[in-house]
């Protein structure tokens, strides 16, 4: 391209030295057309009146002179008209530049990179010729360019007009890669970086909730940097980007087919733009074609004020759309200056673009000839105020930033005129040469310069060339004519160090997609309730995510929580998860339900006990009592009735003495119940072997041996409890406090020393076990009522009951513990009881005429 344009450059040299080429024909450089006023300065202007370059020739056979642009661009013309006002405006100020004259020459860049540079190389050298009344005349070379309108056109004009120290003020380029002072010293603008704006719509979307968006960008540097700082500022906010596109360049059908497609099928409600105003219309006009009807646009400033896309046939798609534009201004006479524009004066007026205007205003043409179709033109048509895009003056924003630029230059030059000597700007103080102005001085003045327009903004360049900037936040309403009608309903002004302020009116939104009065949601996943935390899906953005539910324990009160808060020590969750509540204290009591009924279950025990204790002390002196050992009968009986009492010790609140009384209670009933049938059973045993005749064994077997051997059984165990209680005693202690393993606390006794615990269990177990292998022995012997087997059946069932306990009481929760390991001493105890106690009981109580001497010797 910069080839190309170099070329178009030295032919125009090459003709003018060597007279090549008709009067007035010599245009270096493919461009449309240019206006041309001449004066002391002369400011350069770069406007895309038209918006279509013509084809390069790329095999360089011949040169295209005055090659023709198409698509003609009001608005771009209305920017070049403004330059014009604006320096005649100036001219005729006798306080700003009174014995200086500013001239003009503003030229049509075609929206090309390529014309827009071989354009601006043409003014600086100044080899452009311009038709005027009294023939032709060659153009000075300006110090100053006022341009580009492309972020992109304006890098390639930077660069190379950095070799001739040519200042550009642009008004419209706005890419952030611009505001780079070392790169491009000489670069001013009275737009601002897109930074500002990209800053100011991250904070929107995050004001407004929406967190899954879509991203359309143009195919520039514009775009490009643009986004990229769109991305930056949304980093960390919670915004997601559900896709980013950009519209292809040449505008090529299926490629935007494509894209409009990804548009409509995205769930993103949201459509963030950073293009241009001929990529917005290229865009929209698929959009429409597609009757994509809800979504919300969120338009950059290039094109919100676009009055070509506020079309009836674009209203269901538009509406509601919500953007950033400039300032609005109103500058006073220029709606009057534009629409002075008559056919009769075009014949003597320089400006080649005003026939153009007048036939695409009105769609006529000023050149029929004999035998066309073309309407052709009265002459009595008039330009009106509002009733076009050119004469369109109240939505003046780009507009106004030509405006200034053009007084941003004449307060430079002002100020150069003003200089003191050894005041200056230049080396050693010295003042500029107004009359011989080179543009590197112009660029230190523009550097410096500081004033007040006449509507009372201020403008200044800081240090990269941007001046102070805000945006009015624009939204589409439909009018009852069903018009669009662009309503300011909020702004946003640069803050220093703050990064911006932002306001807007929510209750004069009308919102797109369908939506009116509602905000649209535009969100990829629902934000999870209260009690809930959010769980990034796998491969997805961080705003798609599933909500987790909250362990036990933590909690989340707000909505949308990406993690639970645990709740301190003694506290617990709710069933919701939302919040804290204290954890109960729990343990079994006898309000329980469960409580009660073991305890009924106890008492019963040890009443039924007490029954049969009653019962064999009245029938103390029949001859079944006295053969089963009546002295040990009873003292079984009355182990029994501990066991079924010490459950009664595991029900209630723990505290030190029930938790020491509960397990050396257990402990040694128990050993007192199994010494007792340990020595029945050795005494049924011993009793059919001594028998056999010549055997005395019985002696060793007496009431006092069996009375001394479980005692001496009973001891070990007691021995056992003591040491156990002296040196770590079973004590209170709260399970669930730290470890917050559920919403209640568990109030327990600890064992204390586990060995301790452990001999109690493991000496019960052993004597149970003994018992029931000396049972098991005994239980063929002969005898009508031979205890062996009933001892074999009660040890079977207590030994079956404790190790059925272990699993049960270790899986239990809480107080089911304690619970499990009650049943555990109700069941080995009512299986004694009645396994030794209820054929006796039936005998005595039922069957009298069986408790007789004989039937106790018949075999």
């Amino acid at each position: 391209m910069c080839v190309f344009s170099w070329l178009w450059f030295l032919w125009g040299l090459h003709g003018l030295v060597t007279g090549e080429g008709g009067p007035c024909e010599l245009m270096a450089g493919p461009v449309s057309g240019s206006v041309y006023q001449k004066g002391d300065i002369v400011i350069g202007g770069l406007f895309p009146v038209h918006v279509r370059a013509p084809q390069p020739e790329t095999e360089f056979r011949d040169v295209r002179v005055n090659g023709t642009c198409s698509l003609f661009n009001q608005r771009a013309y209305r920017w070049l008209r403004t330059m014009v006002f604006a320096v005649e405006e100036i001219n005729s100020d006798p306080h700003l530049l009174p014995n200086l004259t500013l001239g003009y020459l503003a030229a049509d860049t075609c929206l090309a990179e390529s014309t827009t540079l071989s354009t601006a190389l043409t003014m600086v050298t100044g080899l452009q010729v311009s038709r005027a009344s009294d023939g032709c005349q060659s153009a000075p070379a300006v110090p100053v360019i006022i341009g580009d309108v492309r972020s992109s056109s304006s890098m390639v004009i930077a660069d190379t007009l950095g070799v001739f120290e040519i200042p550009m003020v642009s008004y419209l380029a706005s890419c952030v890669c611009l505001s780079n002072s070392l790169k491009y010293p000489r670069f001013f603008r009275t737009m601002p970086s897109d930074a500002l704006q990209a800053r100011a719509m991250a904070k929107l979307l995050q004001l407004l909730g929406w967190s899954w968006v879509g991203l359309v960008s143009a195919d520039d540097d514009y775009g490009r940097f643009a986004i990229q700082i769109l991305m930056e500022e949304l980093r960390g906010t919670g915004v997601c980007v559900a896709y980013h596109r950009v519209v292809p360049r040449g505008y090529r059908e299926e490629e935007m087919r494509e894209m409009v497609e990804t548009i409509k099928k995205s769930s993103a409600k949201v459509v963030v733009t950073f293009i241009i105003d001929q990529d917005a219309k290229a865009l929209l006009e698929e959009v429409v074609r597609q009757k994509i009807t809800d979504k919300q646009w969120l338009a950059n400033d290039a094109w919100v004020t676009y009055a070509t896309l506020s079309v009836p046939q674009n209203i269901p798609s538009l509406a509601g759309t919500l953007g950033f534009a400039l300032r609005k201004a109103e500058i006073p006479n220029l709606g009057y200056f534009l629409t002075q524009i008559h056919p009769a004066t075009f014949s003597l007026d320089p400006d080649p673009f005003k026939q153009q205007l007048w036939e695409a205003l009105f769609g006529c043409s000023l050149r029929v000839t004999f035998g066309t179709s073309e309407k052709p033109c009265l002459g009595s048509e008039k330009i009106a105020v509002g009733e076009s895009t050119y004469a369109d003056v109240s939505q003046l924003r780009a507009t106004y930033k030509v405006y200034k630029a053009v007084y941003a230059i004449a307060h430079a030059i002002q100020d150069m005129l003003a200089c003191s000597p050894g005041r200056g700007l230049l080396v050693n103080g010295q003042c500029p040469d107004v009359r011989k102005l080179h543009p590197s001085e112009l660029s230190l003045y523009l550097r410096r310069v500081n004033f007040t327009t006449s509507l009372g903004e201020q403008l200044y360049f800081d240090e990269n060339g941007d001046p102070p900037a805000s945006y009015d936040i624009l939204n589409w309403h439909v009018t009852q004519q069903g018009k669009v009608e662009f309503v300011n309903v909020g702004h946003f002004v640069s803050s220093e160090g703050l990064g911006g302020q932002f306001h807007i009116d929510m209750g004069r939104v009308i919102w797109g997609g369908g939506q009116g009065d509602k905000v649209p949601v535009s969100i990829c996943s629902t934000p999870c309730p209260a009690g809930t935390r959010k769980a990034v899906q796998k491969g997805r953005p961080e705003c798609c995510f599933d909500c987790v539910r909250c362990p036990g324990g933590e909690i989340s009160n707000e909505t949308g929580s990406t993690d639970c808060i645990r709740c301190p020590e003694r506290f617990w969750s709710n069933s919701d998860r939302t919040d804290c509540l204290p954890q109960q204290v729990d343990f079994l009591s006898y309000n329980d339900i469960m409580g009660i009924i073991l305890s009924i279950i106890s008492v019963a025990g040890a009443a039924l006990s007490a029954a049969t204790f009653t019962t064999f002390f009245y029938f103390r002196h029949t001859p079944l009592v006295r053969a089963n050992n009546s002295e040990v009968s009873f003292m079984l009986l009355v182990s029994l009735k501990l066991c079924f009492l010490c459950a009664l010790a595991f029900i209630g609140r723990p505290v030190a003495w029930s938790c020491a009384l509960r397990h050396t209670l257990f402990g040694i009933s128990f050993v007192l119940c199994i010494s007792c049938l340990l020595s029945r059973t050795v005494v049924v045993l011993v009793a059919f072997r001594s028998t056999l005749p010549g055997e005395s064994v019985m002696r060793f077997f007496g009431p006092v041996q069996q009375r001394l051997g479980i005692s001496i059984c009973t001891l070990v165990q007691v021995l056992i409890c003591v040491l156990w209680l002296v040196l770590a005693p079973p004590h209170p202690a709260e399970r669930g406090v730290r470890e917050n393993r559920g919403p209640k606390i568990i109030l327990e006794c600890d064992v204390g020393s586990v060995v301790g615990f452990g001999l109690v269990l493991g000496y019960i177990g052993f004597l149970a076990c003994l018992c029931l292998l000396l049972a098991f022995l005994a239980r063929k012997l002969p005898d009508n009522f031979n205890e062996a087997k009933l001892i074999t059946f009660s040890m079977l069932i207590f030994c079956a009951v404790w190790v059925a306990f272990v699993p049960a009481y270790i899986s239990s929760p809480g107080k089911y513990t304690v619970a499990v390991e009650i049943f555990a001493i109700l069941a080995s105890s009512y299986g004694l009881l009645l396994c030794i106690f209820a054929p006796k009981c039936f005998i005595l109580l039922l069957r009298p005429e069986r408790n007789t001497k004989k039937q106790l010797m018949a075999r």
